[in-house]
């Protein structure tokens, strides 16, 4: 979001992009057919174990289109349509148009790079999919980042890095409100958890990122689980085997968000219909889960790491300070990183669009490689990486950005 005076139908956007399927940057994933896992998980196959054919590729992209659309006209009922969103709208639209030089190479990177292995199938759900990015020197074991949502050039920079990341879909509203939302990304993160050494990772070095609303939902999944393994409850994945958590530009308590998200466009009925009323917006808020949840259940938690721009108006970094100090007073590993001036949308997509060292990234990566000191000697002599967008494109896109 753009700080002062935006309009509030757009900072809304960038917090519903996750919960409703707004399009847009995220649709750059999810464009292929089933994959079976196999000792090549970077060949991209079809279920059968074949290898996806181009037009199978845009098959299945014509029939996501199909459906997106179709549950964005949904939406627009919920929403209604008034000068509010149609402004938002060619706001996003010229937002798009300026930053298309990067969307068209992170695009190609994705359909056509060896190193990712599309719609890899981790449950029932039509959208229980995850994408697969695998470094290209994957001759050991390598971590793995499971990214409930995010920016794809974030990701693929930490595959460049030695990493495996997972970026797991799930259901959107009206398709799965809140507790579909969150029952998806545990499963996701069970099948990363449980799958990790078939496509090369190490099952003992799970790290969960998050990014807007999906670093809320993995939040929720995280807290759950721990409360589940502290009460001895039988669960599908270990919090062992999690390293650590990464919360980028989150909100975690609702409850207290209801009406900044009002007063900025995701209207009341529609977010509480999300949230499943108003009565569960406390069980939906790892924050209040937090101050709730017993000792057993916190120690069981990794270590916590909140990342937040300090201009985000979507959400505003305060979100994020407050979470750390309750996780800190409840007994939990906790650190909190903030990005001075950066909006909602500056900290995963305008800032890694203007290549060179992204300070989040690298923030990422030394946590990850903390305790394997060849990985950090290899950081140190790592590329930097291109601009992808010229920097007067990048500027004027942030001063029209809807989010």
């Amino acid at each position: 979001m753009q700080p002062g005076d935006q309009t509030s139908g757009g900072d809304a956007a960038a917090e519903a992009e996750a919960f409703v399927p707004l399009g847009g940057l995220h649709g750059l994933r999810r464009r292929t057919g089933p994959v079976s896992l196999d000792s090549s998980p970077r060949s991209g196959r079809a279920g059968d174990g074949r290898r996806s054919t181009f037009r199978e590729d845009v098959g299945h992209a014509a029939a996501e289109t199909y459906l997106v659309t179709g549950l964005a006209f949904t939406l627009l009922g919920y929403l209604g349509v008034g000068y509010r969103w149609i402004s938002q709208l060619i706001a996003l639209l010229l937002y798009a148009v300026l930053l298309m030089p990067g969307f068209i190479k992170v695009g190609y990177y994705y359909f056509f790079s060896s190193q990712v292995c599309r719609s890899v199938v981790y449950g029932e759900q039509p959208r229980n999919r995850l994408d697969l990015y695998i470094p290209r020197d994957h001759s050991k074991s390598c971590p793995v980042v499971a990214f409930v949502t995010g920016g794809a050039w974030i990701i693929g920079r930490l595959a460049e890095r030695g990493i495996i990341v997972a970026c797991i879909d799930y259901r959107n509203f009206p398709q799965g409100t809140i507790s579909d939302m969150v029952t998806d990304a545990s499963e996701g993160i069970s099948f990363v958890c449980n799958n990790a050494a078939s496509f090369g990772g190490d099952p003992n070095k799970i790290y969960l990122m998050g990014q807007s609303a999906g670093a809320h939902i993995a939040a929720c999944a995280l807290l759950d689980q721990a409360i589940k393994e502290s009460k001895g409850e039988h669960t599908s994945w270990n919090m062992a085997q999690v390293k650590a958590y990464f919360g980028l530009s989150g909100g975690y308590n609702i409850q207290n968000l209801v009406d900044h998200f009002h007063e900025r466009g995701l209207y009341r009925s529609i977010f509480l219909s999300i949230m499943e009323g108003e009565e569960s917006l406390p069980h939906f808020s790892p924050e209040i889960v937090t101050k709730k949840s017993s000792a057993e259940a916190i120690a069981l938690l990794p270590e916590i790491v909140l990342m937040h721009g300090t201009a985000d108006y979507s959400i505003p970094s305060s979100a994020s300070e407050t979470f750390a100090d309750v996780l800190k007073q409840a007994g939990g590993k906790v650190k909190l990183q903030l990005y001075e001036g950066k909006t909602h949308t500056d900290v995963f997509l305008q800032d890694p669009l203007r290549g060179g060292r992204d300070q989040l990234v690298e923030d990422v990566i030394s946590v990850i490689h903390a305790d394997d000191a060849h990985a950090r000697e290899k950081d140190a002599l790592a590329p930097t990486p291109e601009r992808l967008v010229y920097e007067w494109q990048i500027k004027l896109a942030r001063q029209i950005s809807p989010f």
